[in-house]
């Protein structure tokens, strides 16, 4: 039951940093909307945040993580100590020549990721601005990611957690100081994303040595240990970030629609990140560490249970979480973005069109942990790929007749491929398959989240075609139906047997 206590540790954190990055989204809205600027500062944050999810948070976590595990948990502490100070100075070296390349071939690049802004030269030269003072974010955070994963390797997960409410915290304040629609605001941002990257690694090293477990600053040497980190690490950036590589790919086919559809998805796929984040990084940070040691000891039929107790968390969680963004896009969206008309149309259409991949996403989570806590990095490689390929047909595909909603389509239903097809892949290495229980669960879960759904329908029908339209009121009207989903999934978990809120305490005060 620790994984579950790391799971809440994780989640709460997310959950506070997502808050402020709602009140950050919502002050980008109100300021400058969805608008050339904020186009061209989308693509040049998105650009070093692919990255960051991509080899920090997904490879280097996939190929780090359980390597790190498995030696302190058999070789002990200065053993695990020295292989991070080693992988962090090869880290290290790598990330620096790779940021002054991206920095000089920053226009080069623009034209691969962004095409369609060689159709608006000020759009174009502003994206390479941004993008030239955002980049070296990603040398801090990688560093960062390693320190993460030192962390939450010793069972501390609550600082990492904690980490990105700093870049909310800075990114706000950019906007209140330069709270005006031109190009100073976007360079302000541009500038908190950079000065964020240091706050968060300084943040980070000075917990590791609070905890007593200092790294030294070493030269880089491509010790045995190190290659077989980097070796894990290359197929593993593919396998464990399936989902940024598409919606990155989801940016490029946007770049191509007219002025506004990159914010439209930036938008909706912000708040469809709030469960993700919650769910899916609470999840796969959580589970990494524990299922490593589990298997490096042999223990099997305890990784088996700690993977079958994390499925079934995160169905209870995800499914009513989808439901209710589909539901309560529209109103959702509209009270926390300063859009007009039909942008809160386009932006709502979108954020619907992700959330019916909330479950997938999450699952894929702790799917892709049981290849990696093995140390089998291939195998989600290939499966990758074919949702790549999967996603990037769709958004041929679905582009044309539904605009940037078709994007998003494309991308939940490969987020569903993916999934799918982890999930025969541990089932026929006879690593994890999904029980009688399991299915009894999400059986009930889905029972219960439409009892919500329905609920949520006849509030929101209700409520919300009745309402003045001042804010306080849409506030109280929204977070009103939102409570009142809550109730009705809790009540009917109860019912059904989804859940058992008395055994979710009895398991929090035994660990």
């Amino acid at each position: 039951m620790r994984i579950i206590r790391a799971m809440a540790t994780v989640g709460g954190f997310t959950g506070v940093s997502r808050i402020f990055g709602l009140i950050r989204e919502s002050l980008m809205s109100h300021i400058i909307g969805a608008s050339p600027i904020t186009d061209a500062f989308l693509v040049a944050f998105k650009f070093p945040n692919f990255f960051r999810r991509i080899f920090a948070e997904g490879a280097f976590n996939a190929s780090f993580v359980p390597q790190f595990s498995g030696q302190l948990a058999s070789e002990g502490p200065e053993s695990a100590k020295l292989l991070a100070e080693r992988v962090m100075a090869v880290l290290g070296i790598t990330l620096i020549l790779f940021v002054i390349f991206i920095v000089i071939a920053t226009p080069w690049v623009m034209g691969m990721i962004a095409p369609g802004f060689s159709a608006t030269p000020e759009r174009l030269d502003m994206a390479i601005t941004f993008t030239r003072i955002t980049f070296p974010y990603i040398l801090f955070i990688s560093l960062a990611a390693l320190l993460s994963g030192v962390l939450n390797s010793l069972d501390r997960f609550a600082a990492a957690a904690a980490a990105p409410i700093i870049l909310n915290i800075i990114m706000i304040g950019a906007m209140v100081t330069f709270s005006y629609a031109d190009l100073a605001t976007g360079k302000a941002l541009s500038w908190a994303v950079f000065l964020s990257g240091v706050f968060q690694l300084v943040w980070l090293y000075w917990t590791c040595w609070r905890t007593g477990f200092r790294l030294k600053i070493r030269l880089p040497r491509l010790t045995p240990e190190v290659r077989k980190v980097i070796r894990l690490m290359i197929p593993g950036a593919i396998g464990a970030g399936v989902m940024n590589i598409n919606l990155l790919l989801d940016m490029v086919f946007a770049s191509l629609l007219p002025s506004g559809s990159i914010s439209f998805l930036h938008y909706a796929d912000r708040l469809n990140q709030l469960p993700l984040s919650l769910f899916g990084i609470a999840m796969g940070t959580a589970l990494l560490p524990s299922l490593s040691r589990q298997i490096r000891l042999g223990e099997e039929e305890k990784a088996r249970a700690s993977q079958g107790l994390a499925v079934e968390v995160s169905l209870q969680l995800t499914i009513p979480a989808a439901l209710g963004l589909m539901l309560l896009s529209y109103p959702i969206i509209d009270l926390l973005y300063g859009l007009q008309g039909e942008q809160i149309t386009a932006t709502a259409a979108a954020l619907a069109a992700f959330a019916t991949g909330i479950p997938a996403y999450v699952l894929s989570k702790v799917f892709v942990t049981g290849f990696f806590a093995r140390q089998d990095t291939k195998t989600p490689v290939k499966i990758a790929i074919i949702s790549i390929v999967c996603n990037l047909m769709l958004n041929v595909i679905l582009m044309g007749p539904f605009s940037h909603v078709g994007l998003a389509m494309a991308t939940s239903i490969a987020a569903w491929v993916n999934a799918g097809l982890l999930l025969i892949g541990l089932h026929r290495r006879n690593w994890f398959s999904l029980t009688r229980q399991i299915q009894i669960t999400g059986a009930k879960v889905l029972i219960s989240a439409l009892a919500m759904g329905g609920g949520l329908i006849l509030a929101r029908d209700q409520w919300l075609t009745t309402l003045p339209d001042t804010l306080l009121l849409q506030i109280i009207a929204v977070l009103g139906i939102i409570i009142c989903g809550m109730v009705i999934f809790g009540s009917m978990g109860q019912l059904t047997g989804a859940f058992n809120l008395a055994h979710i305490r009895q398991a929090l005060r035994r660990n």
